[in-house]
């Protein structure tokens, strides 16, 4: 299994492909392993990079285990791809991951050449989101208490529906199921979706964002995402919109993300 070592921390990631580097960052609660398929889709177009976030399935949490603030999301990210001499790379990130994608665009800039964003959870840029977001955590923590390890269903649950956790395979189900520690410990941490403090940026911060951007939401999935990403597209000073079938889980190799990358780096390899 490879793994590079970061901040302490031991990254589990995999490489698909050749050519423009293609980071893919998921969401909480989940894992790369749920990006399987679309790796497959994006070597296509690029190198392909996943990785699992810190204390994420393959990802050793540190020690001790007892939150995760966003600037150590960061941190590792920007340490993983100086590491893999994957600059400047596309980054994908979806909800969670598409948060950690754009702050890092934020602060380093010279590494990114462009953004995808699947419904990025930035939920304080919208008053309605972001009491939708208070009000999920504090559901979800009622969880704690009571069954803390299944505290990653009661999450997707809450976010997703009975029906979509329902619909998962019994293996999903546990993998999903075993990160719950690691999304305890964001919802802990500082600057993440769910923390108690999570990031604030303002139109002023969203308009430095300089680096070509393609915002997707889904026909199906939660109010709270899409008030989000209409935020996001009047102040993204580079940003192009999509609208894909289905829910919130979208597809990282939708074909509107494959033709964006396509003309970001001029065409897929051959």
């Amino acid at each position: 299994m490879p793994t590079v070592t970061v901040n302490g921390v031991e990254l589990y990631f995999e490489e698909h492909g050749t050519g423009q580097p293609i980071v893919g960052i998921h969401g909480t609660p989940s894992s790369a392993m749920l990006w399987a398929g679309a790796a497959a889709e994006l070597a296509n177009h690029g190198r392909c990079i996943l990785y699992d976030r810190r204390g994420f399935y393959r990802s050793a949490p540190p020690e001790p285990f007892h939150s995760i603030d966003l600037t150590e999301h960061l941190d590792d990210l920007a340490a993983l791809i100086a590491t893999l001499h994957a600059e400047p790379a596309v980054l994908i990130g979806r909800s969670t991951g598409g948060l950690i994608a754009l702050e890092f665009t934020r602060r380093f800039p010279d590494k990114v050449k462009g953004l995808v964003l699947l419904e990025p959870a930035l939920f304080t840029l919208d008053p309605k989101a972001d009491a939708w977001a208070a009000d999920t955590r504090r559901r979800v923590l009622a969880h704690v208490a009571v069954e803390p390890a299944r505290l990653a269903e009661a999450l997707l649950r809450d976010a997703l529906g009975d029906e979509t956790w329902d619909a998962f395979p019994h293996e999903l189900k546990n993998i999903l199921g075993g990160t719950s520690p690691a999304v305890l410990a964001e919802m802990r941490g500082y600057g993440l979706d769910l923390s108690e403090d999570p990031l604030v940026l303002g139109e002023e911060a969203l308009a430095g964002v300089r680096v070509p951007a393609l915002i997707v939401s889904a026909e199906d999935s939660l109010e709270a995402c899409r008030l989000v990403n209409v935020r996001l597209a009047a102040h993204l000073p580079h940003a192009e919109t999509v609208l894909v079938p289905g829910g919130h889980l979208i597809d990282p190799a939708h074909p509107a993300v494959l033709s964006f990358i396509d003309r970001l780096v001029g065409g897929a390899p051959g």
